[in-house]
């Protein structure tokens, strides 16, 4: 059996099941533990299974994993697409930042930019601004979503028609050429949607996981970016036909 396809299996049926011991899969297909522990990495930074001690659990489908389980993923990818990304903010901007763990690695690197105004509906982000007093923070309301410590609803889309932002710096679940920009969560993609096309320039910031995920919500078009940050794990294909549509392409 080739690898992808019984980690395709062992996704499955730990979502069906909800959950497996690490002995049940290495029985059931088969394979050394070390070949499972790989699988199961594999799974959970592609956001099908939580692995916990002893096994695995499944996550609700289009479930997310809770951003404090998610922030020591890609780290260190995320921190130069964080880098990378603060570089296209300049001074006297006004700038969204959506809700997500890579988005929130922008925060350190504009402590630099003057006169500048961020505008948000993450926690996360609100946190870490909170101690750099000389960047203004509009806080965007709503009712919180605690995977993803974001502010969503209509309070947030009723707040952005007041707010003209010149960049919006967003995450995203899945994105690709062929599918967009798409997200996994239901009840976040009216606010997704008001966010990302608040602002004249859109810039996304995924890593190279996100490139082989779609969610089952499409929320733009690829065209929709200006930009996008990623890493040097981009699948060359993809960045190739991004960059043949006009979209630039940075890898940190």
């Amino acid at each position: 059996m080739l690898t992808p396809e019984r980690r395709r299996l062992i996704a499955d049926h730990v979502r069906v099941n909800g959950s497996a011991t690490v002995k049940e899969l290495e029985n059931l297909f088969d394979i050394s533990p070390s070949t499972l522990r790989r699988d199961l990495e594999a799974l959970e930074a592609d956001e099908l299974i939580q692995r916990v001690h002893g096994g695995a659990i499944s996550l609700k489908d289009g479930d997310e994993l809770p951003i404090v389980s998610r922030a020591s993923q890609q780290a260190t990818a995320k921190r130069r697409i964080g880098e990378a990304a603060a570089r296209f903010v300049r001074a006297g901007d006004t700038i969204l930042i959506t809700g997500g763990t890579t988005t929130a690695t922008i925060v350190p690197f504009l402590t630099e930019k003057q006169d500048l105004t961020v505008i948000t509906n993450s926690v996360s982000c609100v946190q870490q601004l909170a101690y750099y007093p000389e960047i203004a923070v509009v806080v965007l309301g709503g009712w919180l979503r605690h995977s993803e410590l974001s502010l969503l609803g209509h309070f947030a889309e009723f707040a952005m028609r007041e707010l003209r932002p010149n960049k919006a710096f967003h995450g995203i679940y899945g994105l690709s050429v062929k599918d967009g920009l798409t997200g996994a969560d239901l009840q976040e993609v009216r606010t997704d949607r008001n966010l990302i096309g608040a602002a004249p320039e859109l810039i996304i910031m995924a890593d190279h996981t996100k490139f082989t995920r779609r969610g089952v919500i499409r929320l733009a078009p690829i065209t929709a970016a200006s930009v996008i940050v990623t890493d040097t794990g981009a699948p060359d294909t993809e960045v190739q036909a991004l960059r043949d549509l006009g979209i630039e392409v940075v890898q940190a």
